[in-house]
């Protein structure tokens, strides 16, 4: 882990000052490496937690239910959709993705902040539904790159990784539809800018106030001594 990253995030250890939490989006291209970003920073970060979606894809090497997905049958998903569950949902190359509405309000109600990692889809869908949450868009640095991360993953037909790069040009243009965009060319410093926007978010005016408040109270005690 970077010392940038773990001083970044170590500098902010309070809470924001409402109680509820922020949602933070994070969007990018298949393979354009937003999930190892996100893990670099919640290693270090504290009151930050990660919101797991729930996939019909099938799960890929490595991956364990519960920790990168909720892998359920398409069934399943569906009578989820029907019930209202979701806070998003798409289709995304075939495969249903979806973010529980559930767990988003639990824990931010609770005052932690919590990540989302969705295509751009889904983060088109927050938008419209949550006022209060930050995007940020994951920028390869080239086309060839992005093949080459997708190649090296290995978890990609040919034909699905035709439709990812094909797909991919058009998700791009939709960045400026985000808060932030960050350059994935070393994840070093990708890392460490997300976790300076979480830091910059969370001393906003809004979100310091009962921070705020508390210390004028002392100040005003203070005076009356």
């Amino acid at each position: 882990m970077s010392s940038r990253v773990t001083e970044v995030v170590s500098q902010k250890k309070i809470a924001g000052s409402s109680t509820r939490g922020t949602l933070f989006v994070v969007s990018a291209p298949s393979g354009g490496g937003k999930g190892t970003i996100i893990r670099s920073v919640l290693d270090v970060a504290t009151n930050l937690s990660y919101s797991v979606s729930y996939t019909t894809r099938a799960p890929r090497n490595g991956e364990v239910e519960g920790r990168e997905y909720f892998f359920v049958d398409r069934n399943t998903f569906e009578e989820m959709v029907a019930a209202g569950e979701f806070l998003e949902w798409a289709n995304v190359h075939g495969n249903l993705y979806g973010t529980a509405k559930q767990q988003i309000l639990d824990v931010t109600a609770n005052g932690v902040d919590i990540i989302l990692e969705v295509d751009v889809q889904g983060a088109a869908s927050v938008r419209k539904l949550l006022v209060d949450s930050i995007s940020v868009f994951i920028l390869p640095p080239s086309y060839e790159v992005l093949r080459d991360r997708l190649i090296a993953r290995g978890t990609d037909s040919p034909e699905e990784l035709e439709i990812r790069l094909r797909n991919a040009p058009q998700e791009l243009s939709q960045y400026t539809a985000f808060d932030y965009v960050i350059l994935n060319d070393r994840l070093d410093r990708a890392a460490a800018q997300l976790a300076s926007i979480i830091d910059a978010e969370r001393a906003r005016c809004v979100r310091q106030e009962t921070v705020v408040n508390a210390v004028i109270e002392k100040f005003k005690l203070a005076g009356l001594k």
